[in-house]
């Protein structure tokens, strides 16, 4: 990918990283473990992103 992004790309791209992430330790907590893993986690081996 290029160094130099159109800024509305980076916006997407940083959307993507945030939601990224694992369920928050708390919130585990609170849920009595119901929600451990992220139903919506991605890896950047296996799935691509459409942009």
């Amino acid at each position: 990918m290029a160094k130099n992004k159109p800024f509305a790309k980076k916006l997407r791209l940083l959307k993507k990283v945030k939601s990224n992430r694992r369920v928050p330790a708390w919130v585990m907590q609170r849920t009595n473990r119901t929600f451990v893993r992220h139903p919506k986690r991605r890896s950047w081996r296996r799935n691509k992103l459409k942009m």
